[in-house]
């Protein structure tokens, strides 16, 4: 197999100021997640629910999606799917958060009376988790979504 001279090049010139090949933002040629859409049945509803929980700002309104921007530079893109589809197949979003975050996100998720569980199998209703010695919870966006917040990543963070 060969590779252009540009790629050899690239990988050399890595290696040589000691970065691991595909260390984020740095190289060129790793791969970064961008963006997904999220099928909704009011997809002005749900960007507003996820911004609302989650502490975010909704972005301009771009064709048939309203974007949410994250910090890492992902975007969700909601957007309604076709009157044809009466039934939305719920997906699973998890999102890492800070201490702070969590707190004001749980807050909201109480005042909003949202049911939520300890677990992904809905077990220890209206509770939280404290796996990896941090604080997890999971509930549903309008369309069935189901949404987790983490502190702590799984496995805990690296040491």
């Amino acid at each position: 197999m060969s590779f252009p001279v540009t790629v050899l090049l690239s990988a050399a010139l890595y290696r040589a100021q000691g970065r691991r090949r595909h260390e984020p933002r740095r190289n060129p040629l790793s791969v970064q997640f961008n963006h997904t859409i999220v099928g909704c049945q009011d997809n002005r509803e749900t960007a507003e629910f996820w911004a609302d929980i989650l502490g975010l700002d909704i972005g301009k309104e771009w064709g048939p999606f309203i974007p949410l921007p994250l910090d890492n530079g992902v975007t969700f893109d909601f957007a309604k799917v076709p009157p044809f589809i009466s039934e939305i197949q719920p997906q699973h979003y998890a999102f890492l958060v800070t201490e702070a975050e969590f707190d004001a996100a749980y807050a909201k998720i109480q005042r909003y009376k949202l049911d939520h569980w300890a677990d992904p199998q809905q077990h220890g209703v209206n509770e939280i988790n404290h796996n990896d010695g941090g604080r997890g919870v999971y509930f549903l966006d309008p369309n069935g979504h189901f949404m987790e917040l983490i502190t702590v990543p799984y496995g805990g963070w690296p040491t």
